[in-house]
């Protein structure tokens, strides 16, 4: 005979309701399903760059560490520079937002929101990074043609043929592609666009820049000393996110999304 379960009074399942809210609050379960928050509600490093608005491309980098109080500084604030047109909401692990520019292949912007610090990678075989390292060689590329299937992928064209990256313009060793560059010699994959959405934006890296007053074609750079200070102080096991946003993206956004208050 089948068991009949008693159904719950109303105030019983109000007080259901309340005890899931509760913990749902405790856990930064309404934040995650508000904001996405849970993606990175974990993390204990952050990267903060910050802008004056969305057509800029200079910004501040800070970094933060969390502990039980909240997100404390590390470090001094340093000067980075970003797309030469700017920024615009790229693909991460923050839910979509449906105001202001979208980041698309070639639009010459840094993406905004929250994204996974990925691969270190650099010019030497080896880098004292607790971060996954990659040591670039001359047939490394990363694919930024939207056509390819290794489309924002960090591919070796003697594993995959020079078909799969024809017409690929970022060769990783740019120190022997072009003319000695140095831009690549240390740096990390900012982890924009994951799964390779067609036109979405490729290739988005932190590296070195070439001067102050130099923007990149959609990454952020920095000085030799600000790079080389991330790599070491950057931690795995804290699960570190980077988070670019313009200040007033900052601002309506840094509580739902459990970002410094301070800047």
């Amino acid at each position: 005979m089948a068991i009949r379960h008693a159904r719950p009074s109303p105030r019983h399942r109000l007080m259901l309701v309340v005890a899931a809210a509760v913990a749902a609050i405790m856990t930064g379960g309404i934040a995650a399903a508000a904001d996405g928050m849970g993606t990175w509600a974990a993390s204990r490093q952050m990267i903060l760059v910050t802008t004056p608005d969305w057509n800029t491309n200079r910004g501040t980098l800070r970094t933060y560490e969390r502990d039980g109080s909240g997100w404390k500084a590390t470090g001094a604030p340093v000067d980075v520079t970003l797309g030469k047109n700017g920024s615009a909401w790229g693909i991460g692990l923050n839910v979509p937002q449906t105001h202001g520019p979208a980041k698309a292949e070639g639009d010459g912007r840094s993406p905004a929101g929250v994204f996974r610090v990925g691969e270190a990678f650099g010019y030497a075989e080896t880098n004292s990074t607790a971060l996954p390292y990659r040591g670039l060689t001359a047939s490394d590329y990363c694919v930024d043609v939207d056509g390819s299937p290794y489309y924002n992928q960090l591919v070796d064209e003697d594993k995959v043929g020079k078909q799969a990256v024809a017409g690929a313009t970022e060769a990783m060793r740019r120190d022997l592609h072009f003319h000695g560059d140095h831009a690549y010699r240390i740096g990390f994959v900012i982890e924009h666009n994951p799964e390779g959405k067609k036109g979405a934006g490729s290739c988005i890296f932190a590296h070195l820049w070439k001067s102050p007053t130099s923007p990149t074609a959609g990454c952020t750079a920095m000085t030799d000393e600000a790079m080389e200070g991330l790599l070491a102080w950057l931690d795995p096991k804290k699960k570190p996110v980077f988070v670019l946003l313009p200040r007033a993206e900052y601002l309506h956004l840094r509580d739902a999304w459990g970002l410094p208050k301070a800047l």
